[in-house]
């Protein structure tokens, strides 16, 4: 179900714009046979940036719910051990020198990988890690890198300010090659699925979990890992987008449930098709002017969250 709900997302995202195209012509260029300024404006520009958007909003929904269950937190979201500062401080240190878009995206990847790296370093302590440690040191570097991000908006010039505030919040338009963030989201899934009841059994504790012959603090490693690299993907194609990692994980459990082996890949589609429909909206609801898709991320997610919070009061 959830596939034909994220197709028909795609398809509108296709079809929505300034140029108006219609369903036929979609149709058409998904078979080959169309041509002209359909083809090139379908091929050139929509369909990249609505496989880019869907790419980030899966791979941020995997992220945060291997993230809220290794965490045992429902507050936890992609973001919480500080990957996202680091590509922050990656992606804006590049805008601020002025430096190509391509040079934007290895920076902020570098940037992720490095705070990544630093967070598990100084997480280890005694040579294991602790929820405790990790969520600590998450937020210290994540608060240091937000020092380092707001001295570059105060130092930069006005030209260059919009495109840092649009980083921040999240924009889709300059992605233009979604093509590996899709590769890594269904190898992130593929590799995650076959612990799939490993991660059933971890829900229910880590006491648990030993007594039933789970290796848990393997997983419990791989799982980190993971999670930050897929985050670190995504925010790499699309800069920082709010409330996907953290609302959509909840949504799919309300509606079939906390198994791991239907949750995880009904969480991609879900938050792919989230992000296609909201980026969709950012540049068509003021069009010309084109919104951060993080503002609508952002829009959705906190009355959903607010819901959340009245419905279950616990």
């Amino acid at each position: 179900m959830m596939v034909f709900v994220s197709a028909a997302a795609l398809v509108a995202a296709l079809m929505a714009g300034s140029v108006d195209i219609s369903f036929k012509s979609v149709v058409a260029f998904v078979a080959g046979k169309a041509s002209g300024l359909d083809a090139a404006v379908l091929g050139e520009l929509r369909l990249p940036r609505a496989l880019a958007a869907f790419a980030s909003g899966g791979l941020l929904a995997l992220a945060g719910a291997l993230m809220q269950l290794l965490l045992r937190n429902p507050l936890a979201d992609p973001y919480v051990l500080g990957v996202s500062g680091g590509a922050a401080v990656g992606a804006l240190s590049a805008i601020f020198l002025g430096w190509a878009s391509w040079i934007v995206d290895t920076a902020a990847f570098a940037g992720a990988l490095s705070a990544m790296l630093l967070v598990f370093g100084l997480a280890r302590g005694d040579g294991s890690w602790t929820q405790s440690r990790l969520l600590l040191t998450g937020v210290i570097v994540a608060a240091g890198c937000g020092a380092v991000v707001v001295f570059m908006l105060v130092m930069t010039t006005d030209t260059r300010v919009q495109s840092m505030l649009f980083w921040l919040t999240g924009d889709v338009s300059g992605a233009s090659r979604p093509w590996p963030a899709l590769v890594i989201l269904a190898a992130g899934l593929l590799v995650v699925l076959p612990f799939a009841r490993d991660l059933n059994v971890l829900a229910r504790g880590e006491l648990s979990a030993r007594a039933l012959g789970v290796s848990t603090r393997g997983l419990r490693a791989g799982i980190y890992v993971l999670a930050s690299l897929l985050t670190a993907v995504a925010v790499t194609l699309v800069g920082l987008v709010g409330f996907v990692g953290l609302i959509v994980p909840h949504l799919v459990r309300l509606a079939i449930g906390n198994d791991q082996r239907m949750l995880l890949p009904v969480a991609v589609f879900a938050g792919g098709t989230l992000m296609t429909l909201a980026d969709t909206a950012a540049r068509t609801m003021v069009a010309p002017t084109q919104l951060p898709v993080g503002v609508l991320t952002a829009m959705i997610g906190v009355p959903v969250f607010l819901f959340l919070l009245i419905r279950h009061p616990r």
